[in-house]
């Protein structure tokens, strides 16, 4: 039998494909900040409505103000790694950003066998070091495809993969340890992203050099993909004894399905040798699908 964890984690995966896809469409020749903020909105006004008809809205509302300041945290968190990573998906190919993006379960292996002592089975430690494995391959490829380490985009797309690695730990802290609510902590979360990032898009227009933006229909269509990945990421953290290692390692797998989609989209080059690194992740997911 799989575990509780798993199934919810791997539609997770299947929306945060598919979300990727839309959100290199929505920025590719186009102003990051007002798509960001707009496909934000736009999934939090998805959210809302969603919760009202489940019944749950008001019972989501209920919050302490510590309660708050914690989520609030984690939208910081959030709102700068997305600014990081959307700036770098407009400079990279998707078949390179987002595996590499992928890579910030790495460093929540590590935060969670260091923080919460998340040992490993035998066979959960061979899926997850032949995750990683595929994703330092795809790695490999930035250089080749002229964007080294140093390149402004492959630094952003770093810097964002750390953010999101750290907000990752701070979700099983707060689902797990604190036991906060996890669809008031999904309201609030989405909520302050609206804000926050308003907020960034106004200091942006004021101080810096403006893009030209375009509407796209991918712009809603990323935000209410994130939603519904989002929710099924919380209902799996949320489940008694989650592994936050393995939950991120099988959640970046989408880039499984960024990474077909994406390439006949946008035309990415070396498909076929990325494709062997691809099948790395695909045996890893699989060996932690079926890891007792």
């Amino acid at each position: 039998m799989l575990n509780s964890w798993w199934l919810p984690t791997l539609f997770s995966a299947i929306g945060l494909g598919i979300y990727d896809v839309c959100k290199k469409h929505s920025v590719k020749d186009n102003s990051v900040m007002p798509v960001l903020f707009l496909a934000t909105l736009s999934g939090t006004v998805f959210f809302v409505l969603f919760s009202a008809a489940q019944g749950t809205l008001i019972p989501a509302l209920t919050c302490t103000i510590n309660e708050f300041i914690l989520v609030l945290i984690k939208s910081a968190l959030v709102a700068s790694s997305w600014i990081c990573v959307y700036y770098a998906m407009r400079e990279l190919p998707i078949s390179l950003a987002s595996p590499i993006r992928s890579t910030s379960p790495l460093w929540t292996m590590i935060g969670g066998i260091v923080i919460f002592r998340e040992l490993p089975t035998v066979m959960q430690g061979i899926g997850m070091v032949t995750i990683l494995a595929g994703y330092m391959c795809f790695s490999l490829f930035g250089k080749k495809e002229g964007f080294p380490w140093k390149s402004k985009g492959m630094q952003l797309i770093i810097v964002g993969t750390l953010l999101g690695a750290a907000s990752a730990l701070y979700d099983k802290f707060l689902l797990n340890s604190l036991h906060i609510d996890r669809q008031m902590l999904q309201l609030y979360f989405s909520l302050d992203l609206v804000f926050l990032l308003g907020a960034a898009w106004g200091i942006r227009t004021l101080f810096g050099h403006l893009h030209p933006f375009s509407w796209k229909w991918s712009i809603p269509a990323t935000g209410i993909l994130l939603i519904i990945a989002d929710y099924c990421y919380f209902f799996a953290v949320s489940q008694d004894g989650a592994p936050i290692s393995m939950i991120s390692l099988l959640r970046r797998c989408s880039c499984a399905v960024s990474f077909f989609i994406g390439a006949m989209i946008f035309h990415d080059r070396n498909i076929k040798q990325k494709s062997w690194a691809l099948l790395l992740l695909i045996i890893g997911a699989a060996l932690l699908a079926l890891a007792k």
